[in-house]
């Protein structure tokens, strides 16, 4: 009888904090290189950003040149890419709340306030997640932060200000996880 209610509690377990929907195959699916607008970047790192312990929320993989170090990540010159695997679907509305503060959180208040309509308009571009979803950012020299859901792009924002500022979300300082950052930078 004891072996069959723990079989039961695992079971529920399993079902409570494995995603649906996605295969062991789907994890820790990222290419090791990937080419943009003619740079060819390399997967420095990737991780698994979790809720309470338990729960996974998003994969993710950072890319950069093999000749920037990450202590370039967030330099202006530097190409550089994020890549992001949803196990839960998010509402947009959550994306923007979670994107304005963690940016608030790795700037000054004024490098805030004179990125606020720039902040706006990545927000704008931000659809809700599906399990099973990928948003790729990608700075571009010259270019911009263009941002992409499952390979579809949604707009560009301008300034290597701006992008500095959105990829400290995960790679910066005051980062949404630190030990997330380091895996992604390839320090654990």
């Amino acid at each position: 009888m004891k072996k069959i209610w723990g079989a039961k509690i695992f079971a529920a377990m399993i079902l409570f904090f494995v995603p649906t929907g996605m295969s062991a195959a789907e994890t820790n699916s990222f290419p090791e290189r990937q080419f943009i607008d003619g740079h060819e970047l390399t997967m420095r790192g990737s991780g698994i950003l979790r809720y309470m312990v338990f729960i996974k929320v998003y994969e993710g993989a950072f890319y950069l040149s093999e000749k920037d170090p990450v202590e370039r990540a967030l330099d202006g010159s530097a190409a550089r890419r994020l890549v992001f695997h949803y196990f839960h679907g998010i509402a947009a509305k959550d994306l923007v709340s979670s994107t304005t503060e963690m940016i608030r959180r790795n700037v000054s208040p004024d490098a805030f306030t004179a990125l606020g309509p720039r902040i706006d308009q990545f927000n704008n571009m931000y659809l809700d997640v599906e399990t099973g979803d990928r948003y790729t950012a990608t700075f571009v020299p010259g270019t911009g932060t263009v941002l992409a859901l499952n390979d579809r792009e949604l707009g560009t924002v301008d300034g290597a200000d701006f992008a500095a500022a959105f990829f400290a979300i995960w790679l910066g300082e005051n980062p949404i996880d630190k030990t997330f950052r380091d895996r992604l930078l390839g320090k654990r």
